[in-house]
């Protein structure tokens, strides 16, 4: 019988996994992984890929099948809410590293370093010293968004992870079986929203699927879209259509239509690239929509997210379409 405690969880944690076999995407990292945890003296390891995609989990995971019942006393986990200056390094991590142990042959006491992209340069500089005296006893294994953020000096001193958002169809199978466990009733095409909305990140389809249950007891398309509250794919899909027919107006008027409902220009523009990016039409006119789209982000991302900017773009997507008649 479940705690109540479990069936508080948001289903995020509810379903983390556990076992690096258990993570979905990312084959080629996660086979790495395995290999590391079953024969054990780890690298210091960057994990480095967008939120959302099992980066904390892959490492928590891989701890723990490397380390076992000994990860409770020989793993370290600071993540981004945590005071991460140079103090915590110089006092909490070396106090850690310099913590004696008994640990299998070849196994490490473990340092997670949670969101690591956001430390101070001082306490990276710090840690970089740290990494090196306590090398044979104490590994590091960092989780950041952009691996760029880390000095130069640490990530010479690590094997670096790279991490890509998960594919639809890896989104879709987790849905499933989250949904079977929770007896979630839903029709295919809300499902398909939830992927839609998720963008290849597995966190926020199972808030989203959990959210939109919640609040309708069902999960549909429009309840999804209600919930997860981005432009409607089908509005600005028709807007796309209405471009390649010529039909500049009606176009506008459905761009009118998303901006008054108060969408920014942001959510706009990327709810327009990734339905340009799966619309059915000929590839070089697509290539070409995609390059103005392109732009267009550029021009909204540096302050100039007016509708005058997103009809200017509607403008030139019809315009491209009758070159490409001619």
């Amino acid at each position: 019988m479940a705690s109540r405690e479990e069936y508080d969880l948001p289903w995020v944690e509810k379903y983390r996994p556990q076992k690096l076999a258990d993570v979905v995407g990312n084959q080629d990292a996660i086979g790495r992984l395995q290999v590391i945890a079953r024969d054990g003296n780890m690298p210091n390891l960057i994990f480095s890929g967008p939120p959302g995609i099992g980066k904390t989990t892959c490492i928590m995971a891989m701890a723990h099948e490397m380390l076992g019942a000994l990860a409770k006393e020989a793993v370290l986990e600071l993540n981004a809410s945590d005071d991460r200056g140079i103090d915590v390094v110089r006092n909490k991590i070396k106090m850690f590293a310099q913590k004696k142990l008994t640990l299998p042959r070849g196994r490490h006491k473990v340092v997670i370093l949670d969101e690591a992209d956001s430390m101070t340069s001082g306490a990276q500089q710090a840690l970089r010293r740290t990494m090196e005296i306590y090398s044979s006893s104490t590994r590091f294994g960092l989780a950041c968004n952009l691996s760029s953020q880390i000095i130069e000096p640490i990530q010479s001193r690590c094997a670096i992870v790279r991490f890509t958002r998960l594919s639809e169809q890896d989104i879709l199978a987790r849905l499933l079986k989250v949904a079977a466990a929770e007896k979630v009733p839903y029709v295919p095409e809300g499902l398909e929203a939830v992927v839609f909305t998720a963008d290849g990140d597995m966190r926020q389809a199972l808030n989203n699927l959990q959210a939109t249950y919640s609040g309708f007891q069902f999960v549909n398309r429009e309840n999804v879209f209600k919930v997860c509250d981005q432009p409607h794919p089908l509005l600005v899909s028709t807007m796309i259509q209405n471009t390649l027919a010529g039909k500049i107006d009606e176009a506008y008027l459905g761009m009118k239509q998303l901006y008054d409902l108060g969408y920014s220009a942001s959510d706009i523009i990327t709810t327009l690239f990734r339905v340009v990016k799966n619309f059915d039409m000929p590839e070089f006119l697509k290539l070409e929509y995609i390059k103005e789209v392109g732009f267009a982000h550029m021009r909204i991302a540096e302050g100039v997210g007016s509708l005058l900017q997103l009809t200017g773009l509607l403008a030139k997507l019809c315009l491209l379409r009758e070159k490409a008649k001619a």
